[in-house]
């Protein structure tokens, strides 16, 4: 199943994608869908139909959780472009977003006058299904719902102003999470995906997911130990090589800039970017 948000006349309601069709379901959002103990069965069930998908807006994020949790450096390219040429991590590093940072798949994304090194990161976001504590890295596939895509926009001259990247990767509306949330079942190998980033046309970033040094398994039950993950959970799981911070001369996003994440059998998000007036 492909399931989304969308705005309606009433306000916003989760909704199913199929053959090109929007249907609505009777759950405000995704997050309030998973909350329910037999949301595939719900998911499946008739509703209003809302017509082509391609013209869906897609201005609200797929999921809009309570806990996003982000893993940097996690992929070996992008350790090793890094500037502080760090050893490859022993365990995940780990931030959290908070939900207003959340936008959506197509939405313009602001270039605030606060910064002036607004980078893009492309990413696979992990959508928790049931709510898994202390669950293996074997089990924890089973408390997964699906996969998402994801732009880590962060605000770089932020993000390094201490060891803590949270005011970096936290500005509102700036990390577009979409189109939608893809069921594991849709997927021939839900854990090797083709995923690239493309800055008007041109391709900065490109690798595979399997190239991932922890795996969605390996997130899922390490985030598990210290929290529970709850329905609608996001886990984002880290970036390649690419970014405009690590090229030699820094191609910070500029006003009209286009981005464009795309992951395998998900879609993309496509954002153009405009200095705050």
């Amino acid at each position: 199943m492909r399931l989304t948000t969308i705005a309606t006349e009433n306000g916003t309601s989760a909704a199913r994608i199929t053959d090109g069709t929007v249907v609505a379901l009777p759950y405000p959002n995704v997050v309030a869908l998973l909350g329910d103990p037999q949301w595939r069965t719900a998911a499946s069930s008739t509703g209003t139909d809302h017509g082509d998908a391609s013209a869906l807006e897609y201005n609200l994020p797929a999921v809009r959780p309570g806990k996003t949790m982000c893993c940097g450096l996690n992929y070996r390219s992008h350790v090793l472009e890094s500037r502080t040429r760090r050893e490859l991590p022993q365990y995940p590093t780990l931030f959290a977003k908070f939900p207003d940072t959340l936008t959506g798949a197509l939405s313009p994304i602001c270039l605030p006058h606060a910064s002036a090194m607004v980078d893009w990161e492309a990413e696979l976001g992990v959508v928790i299904g049931t709510p898994a504590r202390r669950v293996s890295a074997g089990q924890a596939l089973d408390h997964v719902a699906g996969l998402t895509a994801v732009n880590d926009v962060s605000m770089r001259d932020w993000q390094r102003r201490s060891s803590e990247w949270l005011q970096g990767k936290n500005f509102e509306a700036s990390t577009p999470v979409g189109p939608a949330l893809v069921t594991l079942d849709e997927f021939d190998d839900p854990l090797d995906l083709a995923i690239s980033c493309d800055v008007d046309g041109q391709t900065m970033q490109q690798a595979r997911t399997s190239e991932l040094l922890f795996s969605i398994a390996d997130l899922v039950s390490y985030a598990s130990t210290f929290t529970t993950l709850r329905p609608g959970d996001l886990i984002v799981t880290g970036t390649m090589s690419g970014v405009a911070s690590a090229r030699e001369d820094q191609p910070f996003l500029k006003d009209g800039q286009v981005v464009t994440v795309t992951i395998e059998g998900i879609g993309s998000c496509r954002n153009e970017f405009y200095a705050e007036a």
